[in-house]
């Protein structure tokens, strides 16, 4: 009875099990379609993505299955941070050391915006009618929302605390993913916990909610499917959640060495090599708190204040994370992972689901003898 439940029954799938959208990368289509194609629901991390680029990811994942797929976007902050002279001299005076270690001339190229334009991107998730719309960084707007589901999308969003997720009912959002502390990536947090603090590019980090404390507190709080996300690794993490009351289970640093995952070589060896304790939570790659691996970059900025906010501070370390990329060096480039990261094999995506399949069954089998 763990396959049946709310998140299952309204995609009309067999396993609630997520592949985490993972931007940046790492969540390809190939990916997406091979978690989808085990009766999971595989997603696509196109934050970063043009709207051209959206709409070939969702096509070619469409044209490696047939299963339903979540396409997720992050929600801008509002209102939008200035790329202005100001933020562009914050940023060199931090990373002018780091910029010279590559021969990068001492003045960055400036974007002509911080990121690419919300509207356009949601658009062609209308267009294309994605099975799930996802959303994190904030609460999409209410009009989109109500738009995406009369074309028949279903729409998921990502919240830290119990007044966030409340806010995504609001606006008509139909499944919360429970982000708990643990998790890689990105922190999704935009309020503060009790719904009156300020948005987080306005406050310190503070002390997120680990997984299993967050998710039975929405489960009691929310009229809604909820996802469980952060440090869930392989079948025994996948039914702690169930127990936990979640309707599903994300997984995403655990997929990063798949060999259909878009991560690059450095990234992948560095996550071979860990040892489970290197994840930090940091602002040095994009201002905004997000959990990795520990790397020089990361000692070298740590956590800084005084860092413009998300998405400008990303916008303008891109360069040297790129040629970081290109020159093969991990100790240059974000690492995002979580605490889970041990549970990150060599494996083909549809061989790790049939193990956390196998290793549920073989747990219910002991409770039942």
């Amino acid at each position: 009875m763990w396959r049946d439940t709310r998140l299952t029954r309204l995609l009309g799938i067999e396993l609630p099990i997520v592949g985490a959208p993972m931007a940046g990368g790492p969540a390809t289509p190939e990916l997406a379609a091979a978690v989808s194609n085990t009766g999971a629901l595989g997603s696509l991390g196109i934050a970063y993505a043009t709207p051209e680029a959206i709409r070939e990811a969702i096509r070619a994942t469409r044209a490696l299955n047939d299963a339903p797929f979540q396409a997720n976007l992050f929600v801008p902050p509002d209102p939008a941070p200035p790329l202005d002279a100001a933020a562009v001299a914050q940023v060199e005076a931090v990373l002018a050391e780091l910029r010279a270690d590559f021969g990068l001339p001492e003045r960055m190229p400036v974007p002509a915006q911080a990121a690419v334009d919300f509207t356009a991107q949601a658009e062609v998730l209308l267009e294309e009618r994605v099975p799930v719309a996802g959303f994190a960084f904030g609460v999409p707007p209410a009009d989109l929302v109500a738009e995406l589901r009369h074309r028949g999308s279903v729409v998921v969003g990502t919240a830290t605390n119990v007044a966030e997720g409340r806010a995504l009912l609001d606006a008509g959002v139909q499944v919360v993913a429970a982000q708990g502390a643990e998790a890689g990536g990105h922190r999704g947090q935009f309020l503060g916990g009790d719904g009156s603090g300020p948005r987080e590019h306005d406050a310190p980090v503070g002390d997120p909610l680990g997984t299993m404390a967050l998710v039975p507190a929405m489960v009691d709080a929310l009229d809604a499917p909820v996802l469980a996300a952060g440090g869930l690794r392989d079948g025994r993490s996948i039914l702690a959640a169930l127990s936990l009351g979640a309707d599903g289970a994300v997984l995403g640093t655990a997929f990063l060495r798949t060999p259909e995952a878009g991560t690059n070589e450095p990234y992948r060896k560095a996550l071979a090599s860990a040892d489970g304790t290197e994840t930090v939570l940091t602002t040095a790659f994009s201002g905004k708190p997000a959990r990795g691996l520990r790397n020089a970059w990361v000692d070298a900025i740590g956590v800084r204040p005084d860092l413009p906010p998300y998405p400008v501070t990303n916008a303008l370390t891109g360069e040297i994370r790129a040629a970081a990329r290109a020159a093969g060096r991990a100790d240059m480039q974000n690492l995002w992972a979580g605490q889970g990261v041990l549970g990150a094999r060599d494996l083909p995506a549809a061989q790790l689901i049939g193990m956390w399949v196998d290793e549920i069954e073989a747990i219910l089998d002991r409770w039942r003898s």
